[in-house]
């Protein structure tokens, strides 16, 4: 045999153990393999938060759209999306089948604080990552007692803060009026609010509840407009929240109104509230509005709507839960695509959880995502905007929390 010959033979084999080697690099837990990776979510895609369904419709279109170009790493991507109806019981049924049955790798995004508080407990018993709950609810970062269990946005504690903090800046000597729902969630909003006022909180003059069984919250309305106060916080789901909006012009009062993202839909609340009644409230956020003439020309935008179109054709470009849900699908991609060839469910969580300063397309500039093993928390910053009667107008500079 020549030298030139074993050579080659060497090369050859060399090759080969670098081959098997390869291969068995690749790890995979349940719902992973050379081909697939399956996922599930739980959404209410009937019952009283139907409205927020689309946002799972459009994490579905948006793997279909890459599975057609190839999926990541190789391997398309399935997400069993199903119906929960906003229901804790059903959420339990499904999120098991989902794990039991199905045998997807993780949970991703599924919808609601008490359905996703009912298989919490469950899925981390089981070590199946929750990742990216749909669900702004403090709970969700406590990597001590839940480490499989992420959220998917700024928690509701951590937005309160950015309107307290804007106040006790830009109006020291505000007389503050609270307007909350009595549950877990507006007592999240509450407390953020008052720590962002820091002493300033001494300017709250009068706080109201309300219950989501009552019929309307216009006597709440009516006794904080008495108190005196010209600033007015309102942490309501859209239903209440487009009451008080109508209730508040129809009385004449006019404060300055900062309402919680959960009630700043267009189409769930302002519109039912009537947009010349909204004018001028001011909420937060992190994401591009697809409607703001100033991203016009912007390309995150334009691949935004171009995606709605070709892939989701009946979903309403405008409506802030797509822009999310699109926002959630490629946080995910970004995840699976860092964990490589290792698809077990301990490094898609440890992706998860490992997030340095990741710029999504539709994040607006001076927000970023980072997540680190002990702390959860998604992004750095949100910003103010303003409604002016048509659209919303992001003003002033990110406002960072810690």
């Amino acid at each position: 045999m020549t030298w030139a010959t074993r050579g080659a033979l060497a090369a050859a084999v060399l090759c080969m153990l670098h081959a098997g080697a390869a291969m068995a690099e690749k790890k995979y837990s349940p719902g992973a393999t050379d081909t697939l990776v399956k996922l599930g979510q739980t959404m209410p895609y009937s019952g009283p938060a139907s409205a927020y369904g689309t946002q799972g419709r459009t994490e579905v279109a948006y793997f279909n759209m890459l599975n057609a170009a190839g999926g990541i790493n190789g391997r398309k991507v399935e997400l069993l999306s199903l119906d929960d109806a906003y229901s804790p019981p059903k959420t339990v049924e499904q999120t098991r089948k989902l794990v039991e049955s199905e045998q997807v790798l993780a949970l991703v995004n599924s919808i609601g604080t008490a359905t996703n508080a009912a298989v919490q407990r469950y899925l981390n018993t089981k070590k199946v990552p929750q990742l990216l709950v749909s669900t702004g609810a403090t709970r969700w970062n406590d990597p001590a007692k839940f480490p499989w269990t992420t959220p998917g946005f700024a928690s509701y504690s951590f937005e309160g803060k950015v309107y307290g903090r804007h106040i006790a800046a830009a109006t020291p000597n505000a007389k503050i009026a609270i307007l909350w729902q009595n549950d877990d969630a507006g007592r999240d909003y509450v407390s953020g609010f008052k720590e962002g006022l820091g002493d300033a909180v001494r300017n709250v003059v009068k706080e109201a509840s309300y219950e989501v069984t009552d019929p309307t919250v216009d006597s709440q309305v009516i006794q904080l407009k008495s108190s005196g106060a010209d600033t007015l916080f309102m942490m309501a789901t859209p239903k209440f929240g487009a009451q008080a909006i109508r209730k508040i012009a129809e009385i004449g009062w006019k404060p300055a109104f900062y309402v919680a993202s959960v009630a700043s839909s267009r189409v769930q609340t302002l519109q039912p509230a009537g947009l010349e009644n909204a004018k001028g409230i001011v909420t937060a956020t992190a994401l591009k509005d697809p409607s703001d003439p100033v991203w016009a020309n912007d390309p995150a935008v334009l691949a935004y709507m171009k995606f709605m179109r070709d892939w989701y054709k009946e979903g309403d470009p405008l409506n802030s839960g797509n822009v999310f849900g699109y926002t959630v699908a490629q946080t995910v991609e970004h995840i699976l695509r860092n964990a490589g060839d290792d698809l077990t469910r301990e490094n898609v969580l440890k992706q998860a959880t490992t997030i340095k300063n990741l710029a999504l397309p539709m994040y607006l500039p001076g927000v970023v995502m980072n997540v680190s093993p002990t702390n959860y928390t998604t992004v750095n910053a949100l910003r103010l905007q303003r409604f002016d009667g048509n659209r919303w107008v992001v003003f002033g500079d990110p406002i960072v929390v810690e």
